[in-house]
């Protein structure tokens, strides 16, 4: 790997699952990085989820490293395989500013407490019906930072761009929970808050982008989200990283808005499975069965 600022490496890993023409899409457009990664990992699901030929149009070098079907399995898969200081987790669908990893490459040598950054999200098509490709990039390249970057505390990390020091990772042994199966919801809190003990978690004004929030074509059933939705929040509590209220009234919001919308949803939310998936994981609870992994059998 080369020497970068105060010897600081930089990987970065892409978990994707099913959508290899946006994944070409993004690797390309990770050309437009100023500062170019030491690593750079790739873990799909199956085989063909990336298209191995369209990814010679990066400049750089990939690893493609297979993995376990699961967000937490394949980020920990990428985090065994990586040597370098710091990862960069980017969803299949997250577009960076140009200075990103520069900007990384600076926090992390200049804050050594800091364990966990996440950037600011210009816009976040995950919020409704997601973005367009060029829609995203037109978004970024209009982007201006009109004030002194701030670097302020946040609970935990968005998956969708978060840089780790790795250095705590491996001395501690800390991995992503891989009894959050599937898409994982909250397992970038989850990860985060075990990393809280050793230094700050920040959100960092100068680390921008935007997260398209690409939906797969159709409304994708919803019953398992709708299940993680509370079970996954519930045993992270009881593992204690989660305070019982942030358990309790992100899990209520999340009923009383499918509830609600499943009277009119929208047509890329399958509000009535998830309001399904919630009313199992309830009936769960109140008879002590309740684990997040029972959607491996939905």
């Amino acid at each position: 790997m080369n020497m970068r600022k105060d010897g600081l490496t930089i990987a970065v890993a892409i978990a994707t699952a099913g959508r290899r023409d946006i994944l070409t899409q993004t690797i390309t457009f990770l050309n437009n990085q100023e500062r170019k990664p030491d690593e750079f990992f790739v873990c799909p699901s199956r085989p063909d989820d990336v298209d191995v030929e369209a990814l010679s149009a990066y400049h750089g070098s990939i690893e493609i490293l297979p993995g376990p079907v699961g967000l937490p399995h394949q980020r920990n898969v990428m985090i065994a395989a990586s040597r370098a200081d710091v990862v960069v987790f980017f969803d299949d669908d997250f577009l960076p500013a140009a200075n990103f990893l520069t900007e990384v490459e600076t926090l992390f040598a200049d804050n050594p407490d800091i364990m966990v950054a996440t950037g600011y999200v210009i816009a976040d098509g995950a919020r409704g019906a997601g973005l367009e490709f060029d829609e995203g990039r037109r978004l970024l390249e209009a982007d201006v930072l009109r004030r002194p970057p701030a670097i302020s505390p946040t609970f935990n990390g968005y998956g969708c761009n978060m840089a780790i020091r790795l250095a705590p990772v491996r001395e501690h042994a800390i991995r992503f929970d891989e009894n959050l199966p599937f898409y994982a919801w909250l397992e970038d809190l989850d990860f985060s808050r075990q990393l809280a003990a050793y230094g700050r978690i920040v959100q960092a004004d100068q680390l921008r982008g935007v997260h398209l929030g690409t939906k797969k074509a159709g409304r994708s059933p919803g019953k398992r989200l709708g299940y993680s939705q509370i079970a996954n929040r519930i045993y992270i509590q009881r593992k204690g990283n989660m305070f019982w209220y942030q358990a309790w009234g992100g899990s209520i919001r999340n009923f009383a808005s499918n509830l609600i919308r499943s009277f009119n949803p929208e047509p890329w939310v399958d509000r009535r499975g998830r309001l399904h998936g919630n009313v199992l994981a309830l009936r769960d609870f109140f008879t002590g069965r309740l684990d997040p992994r029972n959607i491996l059998d939905m």
